[in-house]
């Protein structure tokens, strides 16, 4: 009874990882392809995937009579990958702050608004200010410039709904327009960089997380004062974009997932 039900949830975990291998541009499975690919038989694959279609854990194709992995299995991912994230991401943190030597911050995007989660410090007697829990706007950040990384101009344009920039520092942008440029630019190479954005002799560098589907769920920043690091901003951006990387690989990114925005 044992041997059975473990090769039953065996049979579960094998058609789920068929289905999630699977490109959501391409047509759903259908129950013979699936009963190929895990090399199981076809009578068992399809009472396995009634039963998991059942549960809403994969769907079914009204018209193909295929079936893809469902919203409630990619709400039980999202929810892992949260926890996951806040899981992975201090050590990760940490490990930035000792090569770079300035503070690092985990931000999500709230609106208009970069919501710092966590924040690692420094040994050092000058260092920016905490901002864990306080939330700063997106285009004025370097953290929140990175969360846009996905958006298309008209989404930008959209999230302001055209009201004009709140001015920050004095080099923020001040115009929807000059943002749209901003974020494109950074992220056609992988980071973004703020110098004066924020706050006056503020220097900062950030790059997305993403999780398993390829979605920008959150960004890695590093600040400090710009006479320390400004200089060095465009070394410190490659070194904070591996880390988000690195990080995006523990929420189960491969790197190669185009994300839907």
């Amino acid at each position: 009874m044992a041997e059975e039900g473990a090769n039953s949830v065996q049979r579960v975990i094998a058609i789920l990882t068929a289905l999630g291998e699977r490109n959501p541009a391409d047509r759903p499975m259908g129950v013979i392809e699936t009963a190929r690919v895990v090399g199981r038989e076809k009578s068992q694959v399809s009472r396995t995937l009634k039963t998991l279609a059942g549960s809403g854990l994969v769907d079914r194709d009204p018209d193909t009579l295929g079936y893809r992995l469902g919203w409630r299995f990619y709400s039980l991912a999202a929810r892992a990958g949260d926890h996951q994230l806040l899981t992975c991401a201090p050590e990760i943190m940490r490990g930035l702050v000792r090569t770079v030597g300035e503070r690092v911050h985990l931000s999500v995007r709230d609106g208009a608004h970069a919501l710092t989660l966590l924040s690692e410090n420094p040994t050092r007697s000058v260092q920016t200010v905490s901002l864990v829990g306080h939330a700063t706007p997106v285009h004025a950040t370097s953290c929140g410039q990175a969360l846009l990384f996905d958006m298309s101009a008209d989404d930008i344009h959209d999230l302001f709904g055209g009201v004009r920039l709140v001015a920050c520092g004095p080099k923020a942008p001040r115009t929807v327009e000059e943002l749209v440029v901003r974020v494109q630019r950074a992220a056609a190479r992988g980071f973004s960089t703020c110098v004066d954005e924020f706050d006056v002799d503020l220097a900062a560098t950030a790059a997305p997380v993403r999780d398993f589907r390829g979605r920008i769920v959150a960004a890695v920043n590093i600040s400090g004062p710009k006479y320390r690091i400004a200089r060095e901003l465009v070394s410190v951006g490659r070194q904070v974009k591996a880390a988000a990387g690195y990080l995006s690989k523990n929420l189960g990114w491969d790197g190669t997932a185009a994300s839907d925005g």
